[in-house]
């Protein structure tokens, strides 16, 4: 009965305002706030707000990315001039003696302690441009092939004659020191990087064509043959990239598409697609007798029907037959559909060393301008393959065609466990060497690619944070609508204690992050390269997905003249559509910038200090010094943003005195309420002081760079500001941490407290600036002030303190703080949601990653080096040349890997792959205040009491205890896995089929180079082993190993 009275709705309401008002006092109070408010409120006459012009601001952004990249191209010019004309004036030498860098062997010493052969003394450097990697910015080394002899004459006259390189890297890089890797791959095999370091490995790349694979499974095919075609096509499909379409077709009485989904049409060759295919092509069984020319049939009306319809690659257009021979009248069907003009090549994979059948084989691909090899041993399969890509490539080196090719974005291995994820994504940009002889004319002789890399990071400075207001944000995608920079990209994920990659980071699509534009209207105007703007209401998760902001969004969008690439900006509707700007003398902004408790936001480019080597020691806190003060004319800076720091180190330097005079204040006997107090304006500017010794802050991750989420970083304001900025002017927004993350069970949690502070000008507001402090473990768990128990301290009830988003920030039991309260009382949380207290919000996430069921995997892709994209870069060279990694050999080293390749598998399956999740967020609903009722329990009533608590995001939550309501589930925030590839029922699997059925909006390639009228269509092949000699002129173009194990 005392309970009952206890709980009363009046009596919870008089214990809320209490506890609020002394909770408000006490926050005011450690954070300065009100301070904080009236310092800028003072200043309000002189303040102007301005309204952003998304639209002029993107353009602007574009064209300074516009800018940049085109010296990357020019640079990239520059190297191909000088080789094409180093090759023209160079005569081949067969007893050519040179010496020169080899990277494996620089710096290598005997047992004598002298230098090895072509690895003499290179002076190599730690330099914070190249990722603080050692290096030789005065010179290029050579990286070579395991297997290839690095004397050579080949290599030696191909090293000699690429040296005429090294000016011209040291030169673009003296007019460009924005630039970073240079490099030069040879066809002869060798690997020319500037500045020269220590050995890594490659990966190449690829070319776009529409391709069908057909596979004889009749019964000659068992055994070693089945698994050699099933190796052969697996290679096949990893030579494939995001430019390109296929599909593939099984045959022997009859045909069948080995995915039924895909009947009749050529899918997308993404990673997911690619994968699956693998998958199918391991189930394939041997039967019956194999009759090619229905299989050829069905191949010629597919990309027949694509061509006509202006679908797929809209290019190259390839069959590929692998079987044990073929021996029914197949030339009718050539004629029907291929001859004269022969616009689909043929090329042929003769499976066992049986050569009966050879000639048929052969005759096929030489009649219908492809390539015949057989393929005997598993260890042929991969160069073997190869030669296709050499035959597709023939027609842009006769052209000389110089396409300027840029890649997708891909992941630097050596920043991965040191740097943020902004820092390890980047892209290439490379172009073809050709000679320039004119006895090679006709030949079309491929010296080699340059490339340059371009950290996207770099990039994304130029459409800097503070233009973009507290929510707003820069984002790039490729023609294909893949992400190529967007501050929800997640590449990374974690297993164990180790982050790694996802296996598919670049080829997250535009729809998957800005997954509210259902009719992807934004995502199919940014590919058509239109410019223009799009208004949309999203859900923004927040807090790894355990909280969400509703906010209406503008999206304005530009193309990036002469790249793949469309760059999109966003701001969110009332404070975010407006800039404010205050100004003030550089005198008084430069007294108080000065003083010890300020700090700028470390990745905020301020000043420009990464060009000049002498600039480059300086943080950007002292290089804004020297330029306001003109003590180095030469230092850049951005004139706007450093107008508005002086400003706002101007209005918040009373904080320091205000926040020192607290600190002085509290006795060492008192109770000890804050850890530190801590302010950020919309400018970076940064002031914090401490009420305790360092040694006693409970959380020391807070505020640090480590912790992205409560610091200015690149992409995104701080959490902590921007869940204040959506508060009502003068509340403040309660979150918890966990003071070492998550993973850190029983570790003592933080509570911050934060407001942001407005101002407004002419009736438009803008955020001026945000401030916050941490509450100490010890005021936290110290429920002996809770309202409950003051007031009804004989009564038996449990009291909860609860946020918006319903974590237990204050419960009588330790164990309880932090969770989620329908975790721990299913009974009340489901009862606050039928009354609308709580409202459920479902939320999607395209970049998850779950355990895998039973039959379904797939291989992760390695990471690659800060060089390895630089063939990987040649995506669209030779109409994107060749993308093939070797996950398991250095390149020449093949051999059968059958046996590991299963133990490979097998270890895959136990990992973590990508899936598509939906996961509920919990809200609460302000317009209702208070809320009250009974719970039917069975045996018993249980009764509940909720009061919202003034100027804050909390709520006051008193049960009654003494009833078991545990014959109601717990709410749980978890994610459930969406519809996969494994779905039982009718519907499911069509849902499943459309899906993967669906073709999104993309955007070709420029150009296009398929065929040429000098093209030597005899060249079709015919060596029945070509596995003792690799031919050098393909090696590096078709496959560099890439050996993470070795990547130092």
């Amino acid at each position: 009965m005392y309970a009952s009275v206890c709980m009363g709705t009046c009596v919870v309401k008089l214990w809320a305002d209490t506890f609020g008002g002394d909770l408000y006092n006490t926050v005011t109070k450690y954070s300065g706030s009100l301070l904080l408010q009236k310092k800028y409120k003072d200043v309000e006459p002189s303040l102007k707000i301005e309204e952003v012009d998304g639209l002029e601001l993107v353009r602007k952004f574009s064209e300074d990315m516009e800018t940049m990249l085109r010296r990357k191209v020019e640079a990239v010019q520059n190297l191909v001039e000088a080789a094409e004309e180093a090759d023209l004036n160079h005569e081949f030498n067969e007893s050519l003696v040179f010496d020169y860098y080899n990277s494996v062997l620089i710096n290598e010493r005997d047992e004598n302690g002298n230098f090895v052969e072509l690895g003499a003394e290179f002076l190599l450097e730690s330099n914070a441009h190249f990722s603080n990697l050692p290096v030789n910015t005065s010179i290029s080394s050579v990286q070579l092939p395991t297997n290839v002899y690095n004397k050579d004459p080949e290599i030696l006259n191909g090293v000699y004659m690429s040296e005429a390189l090294n000016a011209v890297f040291v030169e673009n890089f003296q007019r460009d020191p924005t630039l970073t890797w240079q490099y030069f791959g040879s066809a002869t095999g060798f690997f020319r990087i500037y500045p020269g370091k220590d050995m890594e490995y490659i990966q190449a790349a690829t070319s776009p064509k529409d391709i069908v694979i057909l596979v004889d499974v009749s019964g000659s095919m068992k055994g070693l043959r089945m698994t050699i075609a099933k190796h052969t096509i697996t290679t096949i499909l990893d030579t494939l990239g995001e430019n390109d379409f296929v599909n593939i077709i099984a045959y022997n009485d009859y045909i069948h598409y080995i995915e039924p989904c895909f009947k009749g049409i050529l899918v997308q060759a993404d990673r997911d697609n690619r994968e699956h295919f693998k998958l199918l092509v391991e189930e394939l069984m041997v039967k019956g007798v194999g009759i090619v020319d229905q299989a050829l049939r069905e191949a010629f009306e597919i990309l027949k029907q694509f061509q006509e319809a202006k679908q797929g690659s809209l290019c190259n257009q390839a069959i590929m037959l692998i079987s044990d021979g073929a021996v029914e009248d197949y030339q009718p069907v050539f004629e029907k559909y291929n001859w004269p003009d022969c616009k689909v090549r043929v090329f042929t994979y003769l499976i066992g060393r049986e050569v009966s059948f050879a000639d048929d084989m052969k005759w096929i691909a030489c009649n219908n301008k492809g390539y015949y090899t057989q393929i005997s041993t598993l260890a042929d399969t991969q160069e073997n393959v190869m030669e296709y890509l050499h035959v597709l490539s023939r027609p842009m080196v006769i052209n000389h065609d110089h396409d300027i090719i840029w890649t997708e974005a891909y992941m630097d291995s050596k920043l991965l466990s040191s740097q943020t994820r902004s820092l390890t994504l980047l892209t290439t940009v490379a172009m073809p060497v050709f000679s320039k002889k004119n006895e090679t004319r006709s030949h079309g002789i491929l010296l080699g690619v340059v490339g340059s890399d371009v950290a996207l990071r770099e990039l994304m400075k130029l459409a800097p944070r503070y233009r973009l207001g507290v929510h707003g944000y820069a984002f790039l995608n490729t023609n294909n609508g893949y992400i190529l920079s967007h501050p929800d990209l997640r590449p990374l994920y974690r297993e164990g204690k180790k982050l790694k990659p996802k296996p598919n980071y670049n080829s997250v699509d535009l729809s998957e992050v800005e997954w509210e534009d259902q009719a992807e209207s934004l995502r199919t105007a940014m590919i058509n390269r239109e410019t223009g703007s799009f208004s949309m209401d999203v859900k923004v998760p927040l807090d790894k997905g355990k909280r969400v902001l509703f906010l209406t969004n503008d999206y304005f969008f530009t193309d990036i003249s002469d790249t793949p690439f469309s760059l999109g900006v966003v701001l969110s509707r009332g404070h975010g559509e407006y800039i404010l700007l205050g100004n003030t003398s550089v005198e008084e902004g430069l007294h108080d910038l000065l003083h010890p408790d300020l700090a700028l936001a470390s990745d905020w480019i301020y000043c420009i200090t990464d060009i000049d080597p002498e600039h480059r020691k300086l943080s950007q806190l002292e290089a804004m010094v020297r330029f306001l003060t003109r003590e180095d004319p030469d230092l850049e800076c951005d004139e706007e943003l450093v107008r508005e720091v002086l400003f706002d180190a101007v209005v918040t330097a009373p904080m320091e005195a205000y926040w020192t005079a607290l600190a002085l204040n509290i006795s060492e006997e008192s109770e000890q309420v804050a850890d530190m107090a801590f302010l950020g304006t919309r400018a970076g500017l940064l002031r914090s002081s401490l009420f305790v010794g360092s040694e006693k802050i409970s959380d020391r991750k807070f505020l640090t760079p480590e912790d992205e989420a409560s610091v200015f970083t690149l992409d995104r304001f701080p959490l902590w500001y921007r869940q204040a900025s959506e508060h009502p002017a003068g509340s403040f927004v309660f979150n918890l941490r966990w003071a070492e993350g998550p993973e850190s069970a029983g570790e003592p949690m933080v509570v911050t407290a934060s407001t942001a502070v407005a101002v407004t000008v002419d009736k438009k507001t803008a955020i001026a600036a945000g401030v916050t402090f941490s509450l100490s473990s010890s005021f936290q768990c110290n429920t002996g002030d809770m309202p409950c128990t003051q007031s009804c301290e004989d009564s038996d009830l449990d009291c909860f303190v609860v946020d918006n988003n319903g974590f237990i920030l204050i419960s009588e039991r330790s164990q309880e703080m932090g969770r989620f309260l329908g975790e721990v009382d299913g009974a009340v949380m489901t009862q606050l949601l039928s009354m609308g207290v709580f409202s459920q919000v479902t939320m999607y996430d395209y970049q998850a990653m779950c355990k895998p069921s039973s039959h379904h995997h797939s291989a992760a892709q390695p990471l690659v080096s800060p060089i390895s994209a630089f063939l990987m870069a040649t995506r669209w060279l030779l109409q994107e040349l060749v993308l093939f990694l070797l996950e398991w050999s250095v390149w020449g080293s093949w051999y059968d890997r059958g046996a590991e390749g299963e133990s490979h598998k097998q270890k895959k399956q136990d990992q973590l792959q990508p899936c598509d999740t939906e996961y509920p967020v919990f809200v609460y609903q302000p317009a209702i205040r208070e809320a009250n009722g009974i719970i039917e329990c069975g045996a018993c009533r249980k009764v509940f009491v909720v009061q919202q608590i003034p100027n804050s995001n909390l709520l006051l939550l008193v049960t009654d205890p003494t009833c078991d309501c545990s014959i109601f589930p717990p709410v749980l925030q978890e994610a459930t896995e969406m519809l996969t590839l494994t779905v039982a029922s009718a519907h499911n699997a069509s849902v499943k089929c459309d899906r993967m059925r669906s073709q999104k909006v993309r955007r070709r390639p420029d150009s296009c180079h398929a065929f040429h009228p000098e093209e030597n269509a005899q060249d079709c092949g015919g060596a029945s082993d070509t596995s003792a000699s690799p031919p050098l002129l393909l090696m590096p173009l078709c496959a560099w190993g890439l050996l993470p194990q070795l990547l130092r």
